[in-house]
């Protein structure tokens, strides 16, 4: 790879990176105006990874956060597939054993949508 296309590429996942961290402070926003208390941002187990977790009453919630600056490729949610659910439930079971977690459980998806300065957010409640 040349010197170009290795700038080019960092390039492109810092900035992959920043749109990541800048969706899930909109998704921690749009939980926190709703009641939820954030408690894991990134929990990770092996190869998983859940965005974030909240917890609500008797409730935990384990939410994955999709940004897309446009919809040109589909919808954010469409970017979720079986298999990403599948290790996203694993990654949570191994949380759920770590704390000892009782009650009930909820997996969500936050899709947004950047449009120009404004965010139009999708909350997808108990998707798996």
């Amino acid at each position: 790879m040349s010197h170009s296309a290795l700038q080019f590429t960092k390039y492109l996942m810092a900035t992959q990176q920043i749109l990541g961290e800048e969706g899930e402070n909109i998704a921690i926003q749009h939980y926190l105006n709703r009641g939820y208390e954030l408690v894991y941002k990134n929990f990770r187990y092996r190869k998983g990874e859940i965005d974030l977790i909240f917890k609500k009453g008797n409730w935990l919630i384990f939410s994955e956060v999709k940004l897309r600056s446009n919809t040109y490729f589909g919808q954010p949610e469409k970017f979720v597939s079986k298999s990403q659910l599948n290790l996203i439930k694993k990654t949570a079971e191994a949380y759920i054993f770590q704390v000892n977690w009782q009650g009930n459980i909820r997996f969500d998806i936050i899709a947004i949508v950047k449009n120009s300065s404004k965010f139009e957010i999708m909350h997808f409640e108990d998707v798996y």
